[in-house]
């Protein structure tokens, strides 16, 4: 093993490296097929939050004995399927415009001294380390085409997922550019994929060289910062040994057709519904993220209002409260129609795509500027949590203790998320 190999090994702390053929491993496209579904992680948000009045069921009414609130009425037919977690929260979240930046990190954004905004992993990130490890790729960050992510309420970053240094995770925007990145194949000749991965390699060599060279002489606080430099070295080099080891593995195929890159808003969501169950069912990835336009979902259903000023509707109602409650039922809609596909998905042992998902469909924002009471629906099998119920835990219990429940649920066993204290025992079946 090569030097470079070496210091990978050495600083494996926050960096899970996939099977590589280099030590022995075969690919897993290469190995014989198991009939047992994996366990999927799904996760979708949306900014602005939701209805308070008519999105929540009643608290008075804990159990699986609730009446479904307005908001939710689309679901009725899943309501067996789906739990509503109630009384979650992000105690370091402060910013009402972001209904996602640190939705699924916990994280407190002034942690570091002098900085303004820090973040750390989301715990789909941490799924992806371990989930990750025998797909094409380890996760997918899917995103609604927006040209202002801010006019969405989704804060900062280039998708829902960050990464182990807390650094915002690219995604794909649209269901064009996913379905490519899925299913479009790949006419490079071998050869040349593998000049072009050994040229990347030399490049991370030399960078890494240099900067050992540099570390000798440095103060306390630069070393720190260059080992941050060091750890994105190190996920560069992650990236290109999984792409090695799928290089001579062609994409899947798929009869759904190339969708068209001018759809918007509710259509758009619907066409990536269908991508991510394509994605799940050619086992592309077990994690995805989806984060979910709203500015075109508003037009595209006749809605003139402004996003921001709709999430407002406390201040003069009218016209704002009708064009929340619409957009709440349109979203209930779309996500009906997503479990209804998930149903109807057999997997090879004939269970249910739904049954080896966990799934998890919310937002950091409840509504206006309100980031208490984190709209939180929880559905699917695959993390053993209660389904068909409306679960009223403690005021401002931490949303990471359900972040860290549905990891354990599905096999990974971290031992903390966030600002978590525990496991969210009120949630496990």
């Amino acid at each position: 093993m090569n030097t470079r190999r070496q210091f990978l090994r050495s600083s494996t702390a926050l960096v899970a490296l996939p099977a590589l053929p280099s030590l022995g491993y075969k690919s897993f496209a290469a190995t014989a097929k198991d009939t047992t579904p994996p366990k999927r992680l799904v996760v979708m948000g949306f900014g602005w939050g939701v209805t308070e009045e008519s999105w929540f069921p009643d608290m008075k009414q804990p159990g699986a004995d609730y009446e479904l609130p307005k908001g939710l009425s689309p679901l009725a037919k899943h309501k067996a399927d789906f739990s509503i977690v109630q009384g979650l929260w992000n105690k370091y979240s402060n910013e009402g415009h972001w209904g996602s930046a640190m939705w699924l990190t916990g994280a407190n954004r002034y942690a570091q001294p002098g900085q303004s905004f820090h973040n750390s992993i989301s715990f789909d990130q941490v799924a992806a380390a371990q989930l990750g490890l025998k797909t094409r790729f380890s996760s997918l960050q899917l995103n609604g085409v927006v040209k202002n992510i801010s006019g969405d309420g989704h804060g900062p970053g280039l998708s829902m997922a960050w990464d182990a240094r807390g650094k915002p995770v690219a995604g794909q925007n649209g269901p064009l550019e996913a379905y490519h990145r899925l299913f479009s194949p790949d006419t490079t000749p071998l050869e040349q994929k593998q000049a072009l991965l050994a040229q990347k390699r030399s490049v991370l060599d030399t960078i890494l060289e240099n900067a050992n060279d540099m570390k000798r002489g440095l103060g306390k606080r630069d070393t720190d910062k260059l080992e941050e430099y060091f750890q994105g070295i190190r996920d560069i080099e992650t990236r290109l040994s999984k792409e090695e080891q799928w290089l001579d593995v062609p994409r899947p195929k798929t009869k759904m057709k190339p969708p068209p890159g001018e759809i918007e808003g509710k259509k758009e969501i619907e066409v990536m519904y269908d991508l991510m169950i394509a994605a799940m069912m050619t086992d592309s990835s077990r994690v995805l993220t989806f984060r979910q336009p709203v500015r075109t979902l508003l037009t595209s259903i006749g809605i003139n209002v402004h996003q921001h000023d709709m999430s407002h509707y406390h201040t003069t109602r009218a016209e704002k409260l009708a064009a929340s409650q619409k957009r709440d039922l349109t979203q209930s809609q779309l996500l009906a129609g997503f479990l209804d596909k998930l149903k109807a998905t057999q997997e090879e042992d004939g269970s249910r795509l739904l049954d080896n998902i966990a799934l998890v469909y919310g937002s950091n924002i409840r509504t206006g500027h309100e980031l208490s009471n984190c709209p939180t629906l929880l559905a699917g099998g695959a993390a053993n949590i209660k389904l068909g119920e409306n679960i009223v835990v403690p005021d401002n219990t931490p949303l990471c203790n359900a972040w860290l429940t549905l990891l354990h649920g599905i096999g990974v066993k971290a031992e903390r998320h966030g600002d978590s204290t525990g496991l969210l025992k009120q949630i496990i079946a």
